[in-house]
């Protein structure tokens, strides 16, 4: 019977877009700016379906778990992957060490994370980041998503 109902949770997932093991994957950063002005670019591989299941931001996060910046993702990219975003400008210095990581709807903060700073570059971590649940409500927040 457990078995069974398994299945059929899966079959339903699957019928609607909606997958619970779906993730948001950093997969390339860069920056360009000057101290205190920095814009980043992220590269995101996700595992999306549409609306019902995308990623629909990334952000930097402090080495203390300060929400520094976020880039609303305000549509899917089902048939864009990877994608790349640009965005800032965020207020660091280029030796901060800061995090990048991706969100996903459905899924939460659930892929792989950058970190490092602007000055050494970022690579990926198996850090945990603190104040995670907190920083998931903070603002701004997406509204929807167009396609």
């Amino acid at each position: 019977m457990k078995k069974l109902l398994t299945i059929c949770i899966l079959f339903i997932s699957t019928l609607y877009g909606y997958s619970n093991t779906a993730k948001a994957n950093v997969i390339n950063v860069s920056t360009n700016g000057t101290t205190g002005n920095y814009r980043f670019l992220v590269t995101v591989q996700s595992d999306e379906t549409g609306c019902k299941q995308y990623a629909n931001w990334w952000e930097v996060v402090s080495a203390e778990g300060e929400l520094l910046y976020r880039r609303i993702l305000f549509h899917s990219h089902p048939h864009d992957q990877p994608f790349r975003r640009s965005g800032g400008n965020v207020n660091i210095k280029n030796t901060d060490i800061i995090y990048i990581r991706a969100h996903m709807n459905t899924t939460s903060y659930s892929g792989d994370i950058f970190k490092g700073s602007v000055k050494n570059g970022f690579k990926k971590t198996n850090d945990t980041i603190k104040n995670s649940q907190q920083i998931e409500q903070m603002s701004p927040l997406p509204n929807g998503c167009a396609f």
